[in-house]
């Protein structure tokens, strides 16, 4: 075999383990909604279950998964993605370097996104609780006596699902993409079966039937609308994955296995609920024949475990992105595997969530309950991800004004519907992710709002630097041997930390270089805008690093490659300086409300500090402290 047949023969391998860990870990969310979809438009609201409702629900459903999944997200929203990284975040980050310097439209679109963001974690805690819980009430039909166990036993799956997060989304995804691909095989063999009895209900492709069920339903029909999007949940972490696995991937996997499962199994219940009305109690449950009910109790809980996993690790992915765009703290990032740097694992936000996961099911105790909590988050997320990607098609990909409006006009009249529908259910608990959701992002714009304050109190009260290189030529202190290196924010400013240094140790080293680090909107720098330098006298240097927001800073692999641009290191001769900020909330001072200086002040404390986000090592560290006022 020659070198290049082996080298399209691994292309296939690794295509192939790629698209069965995407089954495994990017379609659980959406693979697990038929346990509760049908269930909750149909039965939650008290809806007569007759023939015409059954095919109208039908077709919203298979006209939802056509329109909002497979058009809007896997061909055109898929397509944003910034250098292969996918999420509300990369979009933002994309459509932001689109636009150019347009400060105003810039903030609009970071606002944006933030809302985007912080819904999508209300999101990522509803969607484990209702799965799971879902899986697991089929108890409640193969047993009634053991309903009192079903909380239990989902809080005992929840620990465990967020107990394997450190082993990474490759191992997890190998774990489950076997279960999850018997799962879809069981979908389409269910719903084949049912569709058999009753092949007619096929007639719910026709989409007149969904235009039908609209106008003669009324208000009933907007409330099942709400009930819908629980058919599209998942799409969001869809695309917050794509940096796990790539878009080809994702896509086959959508088109070829998972897409068609779900709809026959979605028509199989149709089927079933037109013969029996009855069965609108738990129709997925009732697809199952009598001997196979438990083992299907336990295949829907590992599925719905799994399901779990496409938010998660999406939520992971973008507080990475968010550390490093500037809207959230720094946090320890684990990376989980090799080959895809993309693949991480954040412990603060693994045990944050699973807390919330925790309170949710406690709190609500049923699917049925969450399915009324669920929907606002998730669709304001589908929202703002089509207004962002609408801003990159006409920015990026020069669409003309007459394309974007349309796509504009069609994708925003579906995603504003499922938005006015489910803005019913808050009343009933979807005052829950919306509550997530504004903490979050009061979080996300203080933090970045204070580190804007810090920043300017910085620039404000530095010294001017060419006048001191040149005092410093005039006046020469002691020059002691070696490199020092100084964290700065302002390179037209001398850092707090050289005049400390300066000041109470009297000694200035023979080099001193002022290293400022910036990250980019794209998710890794490349090679020719990585390292900027410049000569500033008195062997003095400016030296800018470059990241992208999808990279890890690693400062001493970067100095290390400094050489080639005319600056070597030696790093057992460097000797790096900080200054530590020490955040004090001033009433008196302008800027933010008093509560949002303390709630910085409180996240500063609480960050991972910024040696060990740029991978400084401790034996090469002073830290000199500096207190501001915000």
């Amino acid at each position: 075999m020659s070198q290049e047949q082996l080298s399209a023969a691994e292309t296939k391998r690794r295509l192939a383990a790629l698209t069965l860990g995407a089954v495994g870990v990017v379609y659980g969310d959406i693979g697990t909604s038929p346990l509760y979809t049908m269930q909750e438009i149909l039965g939650t609201h008290g809806m007569t279950v007759t023939q015409s409702a059954v095919l109208g629900v039908l077709s919203l459903v298979f006209w939802s998964l056509i329109m909002v999944v497979s058009l809007k997200y896997v061909i055109f929203v898929m397509r944003a993605d910034n250098k292969g990284e996918g999420g509300i975040m990369a979009l933002m980050a994309l459509a932001q370097r689109s636009i150019g310097a347009v400060p105003r439209l810039r903030w609009v679109l970071a606002g944006l996104a933030i809302f985007g963001a912080a819904l999508f974690y209300g999101d990522g805690v509803i969607t484990p609780a209702i799965s799971v819980l879902g899986a697991v009430e089929g108890l409640e039909v193969a047993a009634p006596a053991l309903a009192d166990y079903v909380v239990p036993i989902c809080l005992v799956i929840m620990v465990a699902l967020f107990s394997v997060q450190r082993h990474g989304t490759t191992r997890v995804g190998k774990l489950f993409a076997p279960v999850m691909v018997v799962w879809f095989l069981a979908l389409a063999a269910l719903g084949i079966h049912q569709i058999a009895q009753y092949p007619k209900v096929l007639y719910a492709l026709n989409p007149w039937y969904a235009v039908e069920f609209l106008q003669s339903h009324g208000r009933s029909s907007f409330i099942a609308l709400g009930g819908v999007v629980l058919a599209v949940t998942g799409t969001e972490a869809l695309y917050a994955d794509m940096g796990h696995f790539g878009k080809k991937p994702i896509r086959l996997a959508w088109f070829g296995f998972v897409l068609p499962a779900l709809l026959l199994n979605y028509f199989g219940q149709g089927a079933l609920l037109i013969v029996e009305p009855q069965a609108i109690e738990n129709p997925f449950y009732r697809l199952v024949p009598g001997p196979l009910l438990y083992p299907m109790v336990v295949l829907s809980t590992a599925a719905a475990v799994i399901a779990s996993q496409a938010v998660i690790s999406g939520a992971f992915s973008m507080t990475r992105e968010a550390m490093s765009l500037g809207y959230s703290p720094r946090m320890a990032v684990v990376h989980t595997s090799r080959e895809l740097s993309g693949q991480v694992f954040v412990p603060g936000i693994n045990r944050l969530l699973l807390v919330m996961v925790i309170v949710a099911i406690l709190l609500f105790r049923s699917s049925a309950n969450l399915g009324a909590a669920y929907g606002i988050a998730v669709t304001g997320t589908m929202t703002i991800t089509t207004l962002l990607a609408l801003v990159v098609a006409r920015k990026r990909w020069n669409w003309g004004w007459p394309a974007v409006i349309l796509a504009g006009a069609f994708f925003l009249c579906l995603d504003l519907s499922f938005f006015s529908a489910n803005m019913l259910k808050i009343a009933h608990g979807g005052w829950f992710p919306l509550v997530l959701g504004i903490v979050v992002f009061a979080t996300m714009t203080t933090w970045r709002r204070g580190r804007d304050l810090v920043m300017r109190e910085i620039k404000q009260g530095g010294l001017a630097l060419q006048p001191f290189i040149e005092n410093i030529a005039d006046h020469p202190p002691l020059r002691v041997p070696g490199t020092a290196v100084f964290l700065t924010a302002n390179q037209r400013a001398v850092p707090h930390a050289l005049l400390h240094n300066l000041k109470h140790n009297k000694v200035l080293h023979e080099r001193n270089v002022l290293l400022t680090v910036e990250v980019l909107e794209t998710p890794v720098a490349e090679a020719e805008e990585r390292i900027h330098i410049g000569e500033l006298g008195g062997e003095f240097y400016g030296l800018e690093l470059r990241f992208g927001f999808a990279e890890d800073p690693n400062i001493p692999l970067a100095l290390s490659q400094c050489s080639r641009a005319g600056l070597a290191f030696d790093l057992m001769d460097t000797t790096f300086f900080l200054s530590r900020e020490n955040i004090v909330a001033d009433k008196r001072r302008p800027g933010m409300a008093l509560w949002r200086d303390k709630l910085f002040a409180f996240l500063a404390r609480n960050a991972l500090p910024a040696t060990a986000f740029f991978q400084i090592p401790g034996n090469r560290l002073i830290e000199l402290g500096a207190q501001v006022e915000i």
